[in-house]
């Protein structure tokens, strides 16, 4: 018996041990991040990790709140507080369609055509410095709409994105909104914010509460806020973009809608920010151009051939594409596109794809696909 005990504690000591080396290891990695190499890898450090969803945690290993705060508040992008214009959108569209028919009269080829299968979409490889990703073009905004699961609970799960883009007869697609990822152990079953789906709110769930002061007993008294960055498409397949709730949603008219932000163009205006506008991250975002089409962006994240994207990066990207009006959707994990059954941006490299509640999908060209969708609000 002494001897078992002895073993047992030997094993023990040395996996305390293996335990103490590791978790050393880690904080001393931390220590040397935050620490140097320099104060700009150091900020797109902290911020890449407070993007994530348990990075948080180990960023508070080595930093103290106000010193987190400090490098957020000194890389970000700033709000918009104004929302998208449709009657400007409209202007704009004719505008480009003008333009584009007095090219064809003076005899100006069009831009290359990209789309040799003739399925209305262009597909483009996006690269840049420290990213890889893909870039979709739809020349029809009415065949993009937000694929979502039938019912919402805390408890249930999502359905991954190839599983939504099948369940609409999609031929393609990205992921959608915000929904409930503690830590990042969600599974896709509760929404948050706003989601429109085919002309129905199917959710407005807020993530936000304001303390409002004391009730008589000296408890604390809380309001929800229920207005979030949202974006959705108008009947008129305008893409507005903006912070409002699922009630102003509905007031405009919009057909298909999610939360998540920031806008990061507005009314034909890039978003402004400081620093280096976030970490590095996978992203996902979607975009107008002023002739209607619709551009949906997945960047790839957190891996040596792409260690990912900075909202500014989007922003570049978006203008270089023509957007008018553009939307940061959820990232991270969830980050992800298919197009014609192909999976070819894939960021859940730890365990299989993520479940979530809501996509971006697109519609074959006939638009003759469209599930029945539950006439009831979540």
């Amino acid at each position: 018996m002494r001897v078992f005990l002895k073993i047992l504690g030997g094993f023990f000591l040395y996996l305390f041990a293996t335990l103490a080396v590791v978790v050393a290891g880690i904080y001393g990695g931390l220590k040397l991040a935050v620490d140097g190499p320099s104060e700009h890898f150091r900020e797109i450090f902290v911020s890449s990790l407070m993007e994530s969803s348990a990075g948080p945690i180990a960023a508070r290993l080595v930093l103290s709140d106000a010193q987190i705060n400090e490098i957020l508040d000194s890389n970000k992008t700033i709000e918009f507080d104004q929302i998208t214009d449709p009657e400007l959108v409209s202007v704009m569209r004719q505008e480009a369609e003008a333009a584009a028919e007095a090219a064809a009269q003076a005899g100006i080829e069009a831009q290359t055509n990209l789309d040799p299968d003739g399925d209305g979409i262009e597909l483009h490889e996006i690269s840049g410095p420290m990213y890889h990703g893909y870039l979709m073009i739809v020349y029809d905004p009415s065949r993009v709409i937000c694929a979502t699961i039938d019912n919402y609970t805390h408890s249930g799960a999502g359905m991954t994105l190839e599983e939504l883009i099948n369940k609409y007869g999609a031929v393609a697609g990205i992921n959608g909104g915000q929904y409930e990822d503690e830590s990042g152990l969600g599974i896709g079953g509760w929404p948050v914010g706003v989601v429109m789906s085919q002309g129905v709110l199917r959710a407005d769930n807020p993530d936000e509460y304001h303390e409002d002061g004391t009730d008589e007993n000296g408890d604390p008294i809380y309001s929800t806020v229920t207005s979030l960055p949202t974006v959705g498409f108008t009947q008129d397949n305008i893409l507005v973009v903006g912070t409002f709730s699922g009630s102003y949603a509905q007031s405009i008219g919009l057909r298909d809608a999610v939360s998540f932000g920031p806008s990061l163009i507005v009314n034909g205006e890039a978003a402004n920010y400081s620093g280096v506008g976030g970490g590095l991250n996978p992203r996902s975002a979607i975009g107008q151009r002023a002739d209607g089409a619709v551009i949906l962006l997945a960047i790839e994240g957190r891996r040596s051939s792409s260690m990912g994207a900075t909202m500014a990066d989007l922003i570049d990207i978006m203008v270089e594409y023509g957007a008018v009006n553009a939307f940061n959707l959820d990232g991270g994990m969830s980050s992800s596109m298919y197009y014609n059954g192909e999976e070819i941006v894939d960021n859940a490299n730890i365990r299989q794809d993520r479940a979530i509640p809501t996509a971006w999908v697109v519609l074959p060209q006939n638009n003759a696909a469209s599930p029945e969708v539950p006439n009831e609000e979540a």
